[in-house]
């Protein structure tokens, strides 16, 4: 294994990734392996492999955590030489990791761990693009809660990795007042009143419609609103009734039918941030393969 790199569950992953990485590995390896590996017991146990892991397309690398904790709960003795650091890009066919270890262990291991690197790398790779496109501009691109059930917390750290920025984790954490809830509660100032007097919450943020709407919640205090599905037209107004506002500016973000086509003209409003769903649930894996290089 030559030139390796730091692997990423060193300084690079915190404690809390690499639990989560343990944790989601725990159940997929459940699921897979189950009582056993019929098909790897028929390989000698005292036998070691080596393998290489290629890239068989562009993309940012994400997931090493998820798949090293793959390999290492099977093989706790496994060598692995990273060539490619975690959040960087890699070229079409780049060998991204070369691993040393027991033959069982490894095969045993190798789809779960490549399935984590294919979803993963699929996420931090889409949101780059995105981020990409913003180059120059005010805004950041946030993810949303539209993720694969059980793995919100490695999509969600994908999109870190990918350059993004994360919405609220779930319905725990921050108040997001919707439609529903604003007619539910009474209206926007009412909501807005319930939500300020509660705690717990990280932020509270709420969703308007029309510019009357972010009047009526900036007067009744809002320090962040989601502006959702405004044409353009109509977000230059809500930015420019945001920054002359007596009560404002807020935050501003923009939410709903957002594609990497018209990604650059709603930055441009001047709105601070950008969530996107697509991040995370519209997502096409990333083809990785590994390949048994020699054995011992």
């Amino acid at each position: 294994m030559k030139n390796p790199i730091q692997p990423a569950t060193g300084a690079a992953a915190s404690a809390d990734v690499q639990a989560t990485a343990q944790a989601d590995v725990a159940r997929a390896l459940a699921e897979d392996v189950g009582a056993g590996d019929l098909t790897a017991a028929l390989i000698d146990p005292a036998r070691r492999v080596r393998a290489r892991v290629l890239a068989r397309e562009e993309a940012v690398i994400c997931g090493a955590p998820w798949a090293e904790a793959a390999l290492r709960a099977l093989d706790p003795g496994v060598r692995l030489a990273w060539h490619v650091a975690e959040g960087q890009r890699c070229a079409a066919d780049q060998v991204v990791l070369e691993i040393e270890g027991q033959a069982r262990a490894l095969l045993s291991a190798e789809r779960t761990a490549l399935n984590f690197l294919q979803l993963l790398s699929a996420v931090a790779t889409k949101t780059r693009r995105y981020v990409d496109a913003l180059a120059g501009t005010r805004a950041q691109i946030v993810d949303t809660r539209k993720t694969l059930p059980g793995l919100r917390m490695a999509q969600k750290y994908a999109v870190r990795m990918g350059g993004g920025t994360n919405h609220r984790i779930g319905l725990h954490d921050a108040v997001l007042i919707k439609e529903n809830h604003i007619a539910a509660a009474g209206g926007v100032t009412a909501v807005l009143r319930a939500a300020q007097a509660a705690a717990g919450a990280k932020f509270i943020e709420i969703e308007c419609e029309t510019l009357a709407q972010l009047d009526e919640a900036l007067q009744a205090g809002a320090r962040m609103v989601l502006l959702d599905n405004m044409p353009l037209a109509l977000l230059n107004e809500a930015v420019r009734l945001n920054a002359a506002h007596p009560a404002g500016p807020a935050v501003l973000e923009i939410s709903g039918g957002v594609t990497l086509e018209g990604l650059r003209a709603l930055a441009e409003t001047g709105v601070d941030r950008i969530s996107i769903g697509t991040l995370t649930k519209d997502v096409k894996a990333i083809d990785f393969s590994m390949r048994v290089q020699e054995l011992a």
